[in-house]
């Protein structure tokens, strides 16, 4: 059986060592994020506020923050979700196992929904205003909701099972928001959620939502993971928490019985409101935008209701147990819905999106010599499909007969296939296309460009980190240090504008022309070389969030072949910051002052300071 609440969860973490309570009054401007933030970092325990400043409610936090709690938290129902994956991968071979297939039937009966008549959620009322008033940094536009299970209904097919339910952050206060009336919700036109919104404006109808927070973890799950289309996230909750989804119909909304907040009301059809700015988990804040507006009806809570948050930034962060979850549960479906893919990691590290590492198979013609063909059909696949669409840079591969690439290493990946690249070859970029909402490395919001690296063969070339005999770098480059064998980082001179800093990574290339670099497949410019080097995090994070691949990647030589673009090694990415990104995230001096008593030798949380 799985927890009937948020409660009976934390209740057993502490039971189990996994939490701490904090009693101490905690102010929830910047100063919980960071604390959050500090004990996440140190892999510490899940967190209860129990004396939320302003508020009466209490506050948890950092429930995921480590891949074993993670897994503790779902251990009895995993091996189910596992199961019904490589069920529907391989449905052949389960029908020589009905004993297996009958187990799951009862499962299969408590993943439905049931709708109940009543519900402690819906005897208190309270006001947004008394809501856990969390900002997370310190640019951040106000308080946000950053763990909701939004939920909206197809106003052409009504009824729980044609819900969805997704994750998109709300701003509860600030900017322009009429406290306790309005609210925003920053989600993208092509989610579920945007659909149905579309819908309803066809049909004149008021577009009503719940905004659940908090109940059984798998409520929160449900709502993160990219189920596909058409599968209800209450089934799935039912499925992964072993307990039916409970809900009530309330004034012409669904909530969740077992929330422990419901915040209704009803988006406004046609107008919307500035929202944001807000640190998100590429490390850097998004910048405020015009998003949907939701005129608020009420407030439910629970009797003892806990307000569920987390708090995201520069990955890898308590959101990054969402992506080991996802892997955890639907890795052995990859080959089904990408065929040829053997593997794929989208590095938690980069921000997600910015960077993907994969592995796919190599059966095209296989007399001919060995060149990449199937993996190019795989990439177009992974980019043209779900979240990987959103994907900037991917680097793909196939294993040869010896050796077996690791994407979740990232030096050994990167060495795989940097001696394997045909520079003249192998570099394909998507220009004038969609990137990510969440990313400002582009020319406008969602406006950007994506690079396929896709090597694959015999070894071209054996890299090294020696320096060119004699090397001169042109004025304004200076502290050239190798990353790993190959790839050699530079500090160039500060990026002023697109005009001047397009001239300077130029220079560098036609400068550097005249030296032997056999042994460099890629040169980053960067703003610090010491802090690009230093972790494998760091070096992902600042190449791959600080560059638009068509706009920011030079060469040796450059040029086209039939619209293809060619160099001689090495590559070299621009990722010094530019005027147009957004700022990177930075804790409040005062704060980080403020909240060290909580580490000092005394203090609660001495163990993770």
């Amino acid at each position: 059986m799985g927890y009937i609440s948020l409660e009976d969860c934390i209740n057993e973490l502490e039971k189990t060592d996994q939490l701490i309570r904090i009693k101490e009054e905690v102010d929830p401007n910047l100063e919980m994020a960071y604390i959050h933030r500090r004990v996440q970092e140190a892999g510490g325990p899940a967190l209860l506020f129990e004396n939320v400043k302003g508020s009466p409610f209490r506050a948890a936090s950092n429930l995921y923050g480590t891949n074993e709690r993670t897994e503790y938290i779902f251990r009895q129902e995993i091996e189910t979700i596992e199961t019904l994956a490589q069920l529907r991968l391989d449905p052949a071979a389960y029908l020589k196992k009905p004993f297996k297939l009958l187990s799951l039937l009862p499962k299969a009966i408590k993943s439905l929904p049931k709708k109940v008549s009543s519900s402690d959620l819906t005897r208190n009322i309270t006001q947004i205003h008394q809501l856990p008033q969390i900002k997370s940094w310190p640019k951040d536009g106000g308080a946000f909701v950053t763990l909701p299970q939004v939920l909206s209904v197809d106003p052409e097919k009504p009824g729980i099972k044609n819900t969805n339910i997704g994750m998109y952050r709300i701003q509860m206060s600030g900017n322009d928001y009429e406290l306790n009336k309005e609210i925003g919700l920053h989600y993208q036109i092509h989610r579920g959620i945007g659909v149905h919104h579309q819908q309803y404006n066809n049909l004149k109808k008021p577009f009503k939502v719940s905004i659940n927070v908090g109940g059984p973890p798998s409520h929160t799950i449900a709502a993160v993971l990219p189920l596909p289309e058409g599968f209800s996230e209450t089934i799935f909750s039912g499925l992964l928490n072993d307990r039916r989804y409970r809900y009530i119909e309330q004034d012409g909304y669904y909530l969740s019985a077992e929330a422990d907040f419901c915040i209704t009301g009803i988006i406004d059809p046609e107008k919307l409101k500035e929202e944001g700015p807000f640190g998100d988990h590429l490390g850097y804040y998004s910048l405020s935008h015009p998003f949907p507006l939701m005129h608020v009806d009420k407030v439910y809570h629970k009797t003892n209701a806990i307000w569920h948050f987390t708090v995201v930034g520069r990955p890898p962060a308590e959101d990054s147990g969402f992506g080991y979850l996802i892997h955890r549960l639907f890795g052995s479906t990859v080959q089904s819905e990408f065929p040829g893919l053997k593997k794929v990691h989208a590095v938690d590290a980069a921000g997600v999106h910015p960077l993907l590492f994969a592995i796919g198979s190599e059966r095209y013609m296989p007399f001919r010599d060995q060149r990449p063909e199937e993996i190019l059909t795989i990439a177009n696949r992974l980019l043209g499909s779900g979240q990987t669409s959103l994907a900037k840079y991917l680097f793909i591969t196939a294993q040869d007969a010896d050796i077996v690439p690791d994407v979740y290493d990232v030096k050994g990946f990167l060495k795989y296939t940097f001696e394997r690249i045909d520079f003249n070859r192998d570099l394909h970029f998507i220009t004038k296309t969609t990137i990510d909402t969440l990313d400002y490395s582009g020319d406008g919001l969602n406006h950007g460009s994506k690079l396929i690296v896709a090597a694959y063969g015999p070894p071209l070339r054996q890299l090294n980190s020696t320096l060119p005999h004699d090397l001169l770098l042109p004025p304004g480059f200076q502290d050239p240090k190798f990353f790993t064998s190959g790839i050699l980082c530079v500090k160039g001179p500060k990026y002023e504008n697109r005009k001047v800093g397009h001239a300077q990574a130029g220079v560098l290339a036609s400068y550097i022309e005249r030296f032997d670099w056999q042994g460099v497949a890629l040169i980053v410019i960067c703003d610090d070389v010491d802090f690009t080097i230093a972790t494998d995090n760091n070096f992902v994070w600042i190449t791959f969030t600080r560059s638009n691949p068509a706009a920011n990647c030079y060469g040796l030589n450059e040029r086209m072949d039939h619209k293809h673009w060619s160099i001689d090694a090495p590559l070299i990415i621009d990722a010094r910051i530019k005027p147009h990104h957004a700022p990177v995230l930075e804790d409040e001096p005062k704060v980080v002052e403020k909240a060290n008593r909580f580490f000092t030798s005394k203090g609660p949380l001495s163990k993770w300071g």
